[in-house]
């Protein structure tokens, strides 16, 4: 079980139902003149330091019991970018990921400087089995990607957000 290191981002099982296998994020995204690009966030860590393709995700994170999905979307982007995401939101929809957790998601336009974003720190045994705890960021960087790079950077399933979400900007 990964915990955080203070109270604030400690996940007890008590606090996590079910719906630990249920996540909500946010897609921020910007219009600069040129083409479309979506900040995505890279997980910290030993097991994610040298992936790259697929390994990169919208900010999200677990639900808690009773917790509105927007509310966790929003909560989840701030701690894992430090940026203040900003109605109005997109609904996105949900996908489903190979492990089998559901992310729902929105997007929100906006600009950020993806070098100066900063995480929460979790901790976790590492190696497992180990005993031995490590403490690190829970996204290690951020970063703007146009949407042919995203698409290989992404986690597959998660690609689905990105393709809803330009069907968006062009109906709407």
């Amino acid at each position: 079980m990964v915990l955080g290191i203070d109270d604030r981002y400690c996940y007890p099982k008590q606090a996590v139902t079910k719906r630990a296998r249920v996540s909500a994020g946010l897609l921020l995204f910007r219009r600069t003149g040129g083409p479309l690009e979506v900040l995505l966030a890279h997980p910290g860590g030993p097991f994610w330091t040298h992936r790259d393709e697929g390994a990169w995700t919208i900010p999200k994170g677990v639900l808690f019991s009773g917790e509105d999905p927007l509310a966790a979307a929003r909560r989840e982007f701030q701690e894992e970018t430090g940026i203040h995401p900003r109605e109005p939101f997109l609904p996105l929809g949900s996908v489903r990921q190979k492990a089998g957790k559901t992310v729902h998601a929105w997007a929100w336009e906006g600009d950020a400087d993806a070098d100066a974003t900063t995480s929460n720190l979790m901790s976790a045994e590492w190696p497992r089995g180990s005993g031995r705890r490590i403490t690190y960021p829970e996204v290690d960087r951020c970063a703007w990607f146009r949407l042919a790079e995203a698409q290989m950077r992404i986690n597959a399933a998660q690609w689905e957000l990105i393709v809803r979400l330009e069907a968006l900007l062009k109906t709407g």
